[in-house]
């Protein structure tokens, strides 16, 4: 969406760009709410059939993109009078600021989920939601209306999180684009513990210096890089045989 809006203003300058990104998330916001209203809602008691609901919905967006834009499609620039093109050498490093700006935009993100799940009403109903849905509906909360805010909210993140990532790369429309992400998601939320957002932060940092370090190892000893893909895989399987609950798991957090 941020490629339709960016084109549709023609001319890509800072502000332009700023508008075209939020357009963005609010448009996906708004196909997140639909999706789930058309065909989540339906089948939401059940979890095996939501999750191959959402597996199907993947793939037709995926083929819908692959009809609309093509196989691939350039990284996402930003104005030429932007900082962000730009990079810095950090520790040696040279490091672009558009990587800096999509670490600093997700540190934030999480700690306000943090903060909005945990100290406002809307967040507190939806962790009463996560753990019995039921009791929640006993106590009178709106558990349809929390789905759809929560729907809503994931597919606005999910937005932002790809226009940050394709700001250095190049995506294409195959089943690359979104499974190895899933996987990597995966990996994180199991190694951090269902439904900790501080194991996912620290999980998130395990998970991408571990791929990060392979990557480097199979660099110098001149090894193919198909196998990264299986990283976040393999420290799944691991946690679910040594660990169930992950670092900070349900558990834990009510024993503390």
């Amino acid at each position: 969406m941020f490629f339709v809006f960016n084109s549709f203003f023609g001319s890509s300058t800072v502000p332009t760009s700023v508008l075209a990104l939020i357009l963005a998330v609010i448009s996906v916001g708004i196909i997140g709410s639909l999706t789930y209203r058309l065909a989540i809602h339906p089948v939401i008691g059940d979890q095996v059939a939501v999750m191959v609901v959402t597996v199907c919905l993947a793939l037709v967006f995926q083929q819908l993109i692959l009809l609309i834009f093509g196989p691939t499609f350039p990284p996402v620039r930003w104005p030429e009078e932007s900082f962000l093109v730009t990079s810095t050498i950090i520790f040696g490093v040279t490091v672009p600021y558009s990587r800096i700006l999509a670490f600093a935009v997700s540190l934030g993100l999480v700690f306000s989920l943090l903060v909005f799940i945990t100290k406002t009403k809307i967040g507190k109903a939806m962790r009463a939601v996560s753990q019995s849905r039921e009791v929640a509906m006993l106590m009178g909360i709106n558990t349809e209306r929390l789905y759809m805010l929560t729907m809503t909210l994931s597919a606005m993140l999910a937005a932002l999180a790809g226009i940050l990532v394709t700001t250095s790369t190049s995506m294409s429309a195959g089943a690359w684009m979104w499974l190895h992400p899933l996987a990597i998601s995966f990996s994180i939320v199991i190694l951090g513990g269902l439904g900790s957002i501080k194991g996912s932060l620290i999980g998130g940092f395990i998970v991408g210096y571990t791929e990060k370090t392979f990557d480097v190892v199979l660099t110098r000893a001149e090894m193919g890089g198909a196998i990264l893909g299986v990283i976040p895989l393999a420290v799944m399987v691991i946690v679910l045989l040594l660990r169930p609950k992950g670092l900070f798991g349900k558990r834990v957090e009510l024993e503390e």
